[in-house]
């Protein structure tokens, strides 16, 4: 079962409810920087009186996770997840960074090179 209560299996996708959740946006805010394996962290605890979805995402997300598991996790579809996270984004709740690798995290080039050299030999 979702952390909203509701059992993947059961979907409710249905426009009026779509429509509800983001206030009837269609699109997240133009800065905002979600494709499915940007990583989201939240950055507060929930409010008292937040939506519910609002409150799942924030409990979900303590520790990095990818749009798009947060989009299975609630059910929904990812473009209103985008608005969900845009609104919490806008709100300073949550943080979100693109998983790119960066300098620090590759490999040293010479063992890769000592690899490269193993693997030929064999």
């Amino acid at each position: 079962m979702s952390p909203t209560g509701r059992s993947g299996s059961h979907r409710d996708e249905s426009p009026d409810r779509l429509y509800t959740l983001t206030g009837g946006r269609t699109r997240s805010g133009p800065d905002a920087p979600f494709d499915l394996v940007t990583l989201v962290v939240a950055e507060s605890e929930p409010a008292p009186g937040m939506q519910s979805e609002h409150t799942a995402i924030l409990r979900m997300c303590r520790r990095p996770t990818a749009v798009v598991e947060v989009a299975a996790e609630l059910a929904l579809p990812v473009g209103i997840v985008r608005i969900l996270l845009s609104d919490l984004l806008g709100t300073g709740r949550i943080s979100a960074r693109h998983p790119r690798a960066s300098a620090h995290s590759l490999p040293d080039p010479d063992i890769l090179e000592q690899v490269l050299v193993g693997l030929r030999n064999l």
